[in-house]
């Protein structure tokens, strides 16, 4: 399917590895140029590589902290006028509600709903100018289903959530679209650190801490980048003019909902 977005200009953030990273690919063999953000420049350096010789797009790399200030000027300065905008930050750390103070919540706020939003903010004037625009923000499937370790997170993502489905009815009749794309348990460097926590906890191996794991999923299986990513294309193509406002959920059907 020709995704009708060759030659668009995209800003990818998270983007080194993992579901940033399968997000990056899918549009770049989609025919668009990326201006991809990481923390770690060696990584980050690495894959806008591979994407150039690999695609043959245009890519500008930044390593930064996209959840500061400072980090997200020195991307959005490199960006420049982008068409599309995934955005994308590791979450808050796991714990109990009785170990988080204000703080701790105003750091979550800030990486997962502030951070985001302050990125739209930036790219959504131009894009309103130019009639098009899309707009995916990696969340987490914890918005439909709190996943009660991770508090931090189901309440920053969950504001976020909030955000986008107010705005994202304003601006659709400019030709902008904006949607979140929420991942369950995908077979990336964070799936390993669970399975390790896991594996440590309970003394078994790392693989059958994995089986453990897919045994909770229907698909039995984890997700992978490269199928997230392509989710992720198709809701910044063309064919997407008419999705607005919506929490993709992509997890082998292990949140257990109707709707």
């Amino acid at each position: 399917m020709d995704l009708g977005i060759k030659g668009k200009r995209a800003l990818v953030c998270a983007s080194s590895k993992g579901l940033g990273r399968g997000c990056a690919e899918a549009l770049a063999e989609a025919g668009v140029d990326l201006v991809l953000n990481a923390r770690g420049a060696e990584a980050l350096e690495a894959t806008a590589a591979h994407i150039r010789s690999t695609y043959g797009v245009e890519v500008t790399a930044v390593a930064a902290d996209i959840t500061s200030e400072d980090g997200r000027a020195a991307v959005l300065a490199a960006a420049g006028d982008i068409d599309i905008l995934v955005t994308n930050a590791g979450g808050p750390p796991p714990g109990l509600w009785s170990d988080w103070s204000r703080d701790d919540f105003i750091a979550a706020i800030d990486g997962n709903m502030l951070a985001p939003i302050a990125l739209m903010q930036a790219a959504l004037p131009g894009m309103i100018a130019r009639g098009w625009g899309r707009v995916v923000n990696i969340t987490s499937g914890s918005v439909k289903a709190p996943i009660p370790q991770l508090g931090l997170s189901n309440a920053a993502r969950t504001g976020l959530t909030g955000f986008v489905a107010g705005t994202a009815r304003q601006v659709a009749e400019k030709g902008v679209n904006i949607n979140n794309l929420l991942p369950g348990i995908h077979d990336t460097d964070r799936a390993v650190s669970l399975d390790t926590g896991v594996s440590k906890a309970q003394g078994i191996t790392m693989d059958e801490a994995r089986t453990q794991r897919e045994g909770t999923i229907p698909a039995r299986r984890y997700g992978t980048a490269a199928e997230f990513g392509a989710t992720c294309a198709f809701m910044c193509s063309q064919h997407a003019g008419f999705m607005v406002g919506q929490n993709v959920l992509l997890d082998g059907g292990a949140i257990n909902a109707t709707i």
